[in-house]
Order: structure tokens, then sequence, then C-alpha cells
């Protein structure tokens, strides 16, 4: 029979399940504003598609088989065709980026958004801190973001391209202390924050 032992903290087992709860509860009220900016959009006479990611990867271009990078939205299959529909209807110039971080977890909504069509795109995900800092620093380095959606067989349903990074890391020295150089690419200013 195998031991399993106290470990260095008993309270790990504790922990993570308060952690658990806590992004649980994060990840609703990601959920919650994404439902109420839909209702806001709509009532506003925007045709809205709002989609929950089942996974969002932080992906960059030493990951992979390709070498598209960004964020990898993974969206259900009984979504995909309404996705579809939606970007054949524009070219979404526009977008917006809600962030919550909780206990190094960000959750985000991404409103893109055709005004030429009234029509608005909703995506939510939500990834680990520690997942991004490969595409923080390709992003840093290309002046430059994208947002994909697929679908679990990796079906490639659409890209979007993004030319202010900040609305996707307003703090990108944060991730500077995972094991990734930053030095190249931040700014004096921002490498002395982390100091």
């Amino acid at each position: 029979m195998p031991e399993t032992g106290d470990g260095e903290n008993p309270d790990y087992a504790e922990q993570i399940a308060a952690s658990a709860e806590v992004h649980k509860g994060a990840w609703q009220r990601t959920i919650d504003d994404m439902r109420a900016m839909e209702a806001e959009l709509e009532d506003d006479g925007w045709d809205v598609v709002a989609i929950g990611a089942g996974h969002t990867a932080p992906t960059n271009p030493d990951v992979g088989e390709t070498d598209r990078w960004g964020f990898v939205h993974v969206i259900p299959d009984n979504q995909a065709e309404e996705f579809e529909d939606a970007i054949e209807t524009g070219k979404f110039p526009q977008y917006r980026v809600f962030r919550n971080e909780v206990q190094g977890r960000i959750f985000m909504l991404t409103q893109l958004l055709d005004p030429d069509s009234e029509t608005a795109i909703l995506i939510v995900g939500n990834f680990e801190m520690r997942h991004a800092p490969g595409l923080v620093k390709t992003a840093l380095e290309e002046d430059e973001m994208y947002t994909h959606v697929q679908t679990l067989d990796e079906t490639h349903l659409g890209s979007f391209r993004h030319d202010d990074l900040e609305k996707f890391f307003p703090n990108p020295e944060k991730y500077a202390g995972y094991d990734v150089p930053f030095d190249d690419v931040l700014d004096d200013e921002d490498a002395g924050d982390e100091e």
C-alpha cells in the first residue's frame, strides 16, 4: 500500500479546496458579467453571440505545431455555427478586454465589436498567469496580440488581431517573475517596477 504522508503542509488539500471555491465564484461572476453585457448590447439593438470558452490557452509560437500565438479559446461544438455566422458579418475592428485577477488566475471577457453590422461577440475565458509569460514576451516583441477561436478537435473558426497589448496585459512586468527572460522586451522603467 502506498504511503501518502502528511507532506510539508498538511493543510495543502484545504488550501486547494478553498482556491477552487474562490475560482468557481470568480468564473461565475465573469459569466454573469458577460450575460449582463449581452443584455445591454441587445437592448441597444446589437446582435450578440456570447460564449463561455471551455478552455483558454495563452499560446506562444514556441509551443504547438503552428506558429499561431495569442489566446486560443476552445468553444463548444454547439456554438461553433453561431460564432461562424457572426464573424461572416464583419471585421470586428473594435474590442475591449475586461480582466479580473484572482489568486494567480486571470478571468477575462473579450468583447469584439463590428459597428457596421451592429454585431458583438463576447468570449469569456480564464487562465493561470504562470502559463502566460511566453505569450506576454511574444506580444511585447511583436507589439500586437491575437485572439483565436477553435473547437475541441482543433477546427479553427476565426482569429482577430489586436494592436493594444495593454488591454490584455496592463502590467506585463507581473509576468517577468516567471521563468522567461524579459530583459530585452520590457522598458527599463517596467523592469525596475518588478524589483
